[in-house]
């Protein structure tokens, strides 16, 4: 029997991030929190001992689910989550809404499974009148690749039309933690996406959990699939109890109004969208520079690029004004 295949093809950042010869490129492609826990090498100390046997988190995921006060199902990261999603809602001919210009993902998954696809403008006033009964409806808050993020009274009309026709409602909100102060609606047809490994500045560390069908989430997930090291990672977040987020994160908020003054551009996250033309991705690796082609989000002529550390970010400022 052969396998199902589709002609549909990804791509994300993070491709280039080491040496290429002499020359070090500093990757804005990422949008991770270029800072670092000073726990980091604990985790994977304590990560080789547990390495001989099989993982099991249930009594972290009690006490995760304790510290963010909902009852949750840990992950291998948001991808997985939104995979299982699939698993648990998607079938041949479901009809799936997906707003222009976001997370590919959302596509792949629902093309993997056969659904009905309909591409929705980006705003939750106009999603809220294409919904229809029993329909899925993917939503990335802030989204990827612009940063915008909306409140829950922006989201209230989408929430609405997800209630009214008992459909459902995948908020991806994986990069909430880079959002001052960000609020989630609430909703018993929401099944909320969140990851650690983006705001820990770790992406190759897969740990992340949904809200919102917990139970049925733990019914199909893989087991194991976090693995020791991600199992350490997760017993230093519950033992810091976000700690190292409050520390980081205005350094952040900091370098990226910086950004915004500079370069007038505006994010709610910790990366921006920016029309440049041809050319202006081979050119900035050209200077060392890595940032994201948005040409898979439908958007050519665009970069996304993160927010780096201060002197990172001064390079970067550099180039864009003089060059662009």
């Amino acid at each position: 029997m052969k396998p199902y295949l589709f002609d549909f093809t990804t791509e994300h950042g993070g491709r280039i991030n080491s040496k290429s010869g002499t020359d070090t490129f500093i990757d804005f492609s990422v949008s991770v929190n270029p800072y670092q826990p000073e726990w980091k090498d604990e985790i994977f100390s304590k990560a080789a001992k547990r390495a001989p046997d099989y993982v099991y988190w249930d009594s972290l995921e009690k006490e995760l689910g304790e510290i963010v006060d909902e009852d949750l199902a840990i992950t291998a990261g948001a991808t997985e989550a939104i995979y299982l999603v699939g698993v648990l809602l998607l079938r041949l001919g479901s009809r799936v809404l997906i707003p222009e210009h976001t997370y590919s993902e959302y596509e792949r998954i629902s093309r993997m499974f056969g659904c009905e696809i309909t591409k929705c403008p980006g705003n939750p006033e106009d999603m809220a009148e294409m919904v229809e009964k029993d329909s899925v409806v993917f939503f990335c808050n802030p989204n990827n690749p612009d940063g915008k993020y909306f409140p829950p009274d922006r989201l209230k009309p989408l929430v609405e039309a997800v209630e009214d026709t008992e459909s459902i409602l995948i908020l991806d909100e994986a990069f909430m933690d880079f959002v001052q102060n960000y609020r989630s609606p609430e909703s018993e047809r929401i099944i909320r996406l969140r990851t650690f490994t983006k705001s820990y500045g770790m992406p190759g560390i897969r740990v992340g959990y949904v809200i919102g069908f917990a139970e049925e989430f733990r019914k199909v997930r893989m087991p194991w699939s976090i693995g020791s090291a991600g199992y350490a990672f997760l017993e230093k977040v519950v033992e810091d109890e976000f700690g190292f987020l409050r520390k980081t994160m205005p350094k952040i908020w900091k370098e990226k109004n910086r950004i915004e003054r500079n370069l007038g551009l505006k994010s709610d996250a910790n990366f921006f969208l920016m029309k440049t033309g041809k050319g202006t991705v081979d050119y900035l690796k050209s200077r060392g520079i890595v940032v994201r082609d948005c040409t898979s989000f439908g958007l050519p002529g665009y970069i996304r690029f993160s927010v780096r550390m201060p002197e990172e970010n001064s390079k970067l400022i550099d180039i864009l004004k003089s060059s662009l």
